[in-house]
């Protein structure tokens, strides 16, 4: 490190009256990756976003590169060197990975777009970062992981002097997560300020210089990474100390009834014969690599996702379940891990987004009973200590693992009887996590089921009652959470035929 590039002064920002940021500091350095952390809605992302022209700031000055910048909006930060690779994936999917990659920036041939020059530039960036990605593939059809991997392409293709990663591994399988580090370690080396959004604790002390902790908009501390604890970190973000700890034991009685077992269920290429029963009041994690099928087997069971063959049962019932609908009238709620396309209606107010898949218990002859709605919509704001100015504020402006709380809170109101949540926690702070982790195990001791699908292997032996591990599409082990550990999931993860 030599000297700051980036220095960031009393930043103030409200919305609609309610303070955002209040008096906000953030220095980096040139050639440092450093952490800006927080729980969600603590003001980092509005922070990062002031930086790079897309809010205005109400207060506070920025300098950057000894100079003052007021950037109007993105392009302005680009072109200046500011990029920033963010939570919620801005792609388009009717166009192909080089077409996303180079939006804006295409290569010319006279007055046409040169596609074939795109492509072997976008071939040669991910040869360069070891992704396998064809750059002709319609960005729709790739998983979050993969697209994800293309958003921190097409940061690191421009000629950035800072680069702002946000929650860049959330949907990174740990080779990839590798991978990804490599390249940041090569920026780093280069000159190239890294500011790194995470909540992942082990992330920031393996590749961060410095910690910079906000909480409730206003900024707490910078501390020296080598020089601190997870514990301090936590500290400083949530004021109390949060243990994840590993579950050592299931309470699930060994006689406890099946709720839903499936038989040899086969969906498309990514499902080939799997077969489980879920009890009531179990978690069952699922566990895996990226493309391992897990995601796809909770769509298939939810009716998104045509099943190709074999049996479903609830309560010892087959049923047949041909569409979303067939599911939640079943007794089934899905949290998808894309909250963004398939959780929430982000046009939509706060208290819309939460009643909408249980709109039949609020209407009153032929309208909505408002009061009950908000009725409803605050008590889970409360319960789930959601930070929304009120009910009726736009699910959009709301912060990415705020927005995670409200897809649960819609399908707590439906009061399912089996829930799927896909990647819960991903983009979640510690301390939302540990509330998400207290409302699953309320809801078993309710009595009611979750399948707990993750990539966090830390998440999975604290939560789970039994693992479920899955490779290529295929069911490799079952593991009683007393038997669990990390290497004999990892082990069962990697299996091949």
């Amino acid at each position: 490190m030599s000297h700051p590039i980036l220095v960031m002064d009393a930043i103030s920002k409200s919305f609609a009256g309610v303070h955002a940021l209040k008096g906000v500091h953030f220095d980096l350095m040139q050639g440092e990756i450093h952490a800006l952390m927080g729980e969600n809605g603590a003001g980092k992302s509005t922070l990062m976003k002031i930086l790079t022209g897309i809010y205005a700031r109400d207060g506070g000055t920025i300098s950057f590169e000894g100079q003052t910048v007021d950037y109007k909006n993105p392009r302005d930060a680009q072109e200046a060197g500011i990029v920033i690779v963010h939570q919620e994936l801005n792609m388009m999917n009717h166009l192909t990975v080089a077409q996303n990659v180079f939006i804006g920036r295409e290569p010319m041939r006279g007055k046409v777009i040169d596609d074939s020059k795109m492509n072997r530039d976008a071939a040669a960036l991910f040869e360069k970062l070891n992704i396998d990605i064809n750059p002709k593939s319609v960005m729709g059809s790739l998983t979050v992981g993969r697209q994800q991997m293309c958003e921190i392409a097409k940061a690191i293709s421009t000629d950035a002097k800072v680069i702002v990663f946000d929650e860049p591994t959330a949907a990174l399988t740990d080779s990839e997560i590798t991978d990804l580090f490599k390249i940041i370690f090569d920026l780093r080396d280069k000159g190239i300020g890294i500011v790194y959004i995470s909540h992942r604790m082990d992330e920031i002390k393996r590749i961060t210089n410095r910690v910079t902790v906000m909480r409730d908009g206003e900024y707490v501390g910078t501390i020296q990474t080598a020089d601190s604890t997870k514990d301090d970190i936590i500290n400083m973000m949530v004021g109390r100390v949060v243990y994840e700890d590993p579950k050592s034991h299931s309470e699930v009685p060994a006689d406890a009834p099946v709720v839903l077992s499936v038989r040899n269920l086969n969906s498309g290429r990514m499902v080939k014969d799997v077969s489980f029963d879920l009890r009531k009041g179990e978690i069952l994690g699922v566990s895996g690599l990226m493309g391992a099928g897990r995601t796809e087997i909770a769509r298939a069971i939810f009716g998104a996702d045509k099943l190709d063959s074999g049996e479903i049962r609830i309560n010892g019932k087959p049923i047949q379940i041909r569409s979303p609908q067939d599911a939640v009238e079943a007794g089934i709620s899905y949290l998808s891990e894309d909250r963004k396309r398939f959780g929430v209606l982000v046009e939509k107010d706060v208290a819309t987004n939460m009643t909408i898949a249980s709109l039949n218990d609020f209407i009153t002859g032929i309208s909505v009973n408002k009061a009950a709605e908000s009725e409803t919509t605050l008590q889970y704001i409360q319960k789930l200590r959601i930070k929304t100015p009120s009910a009726h504020q736009q699910v959009r402006k709301l912060s990415g693992g705020n927005q995670q709380k409200i897809v649960i809170a819609k399908w707590l109101t439906r009061d399912s009887q089996i829930f799927i949540f896909d990647e819960p926690t991903r983009g979640i702070d510690v301390g939302a996590k540990a509330e998400i982790y207290g409302l699953m195990n309320e809801l078993v001791q309710q009595g009611k089921s979750i399948i707990m699908i993750s990539s966090e292997l830390a998440e999975i032996l604290r939560m789970s009652d039994r693992v479920m591990v899955m490779c290529e599409g295929r069911k490799t082990a079952e593991i009683p959470i007393e038997e669990a550990t990390q290497e004999k999931i990892m082990h069962a993860a990697t299996l091949r035929e």
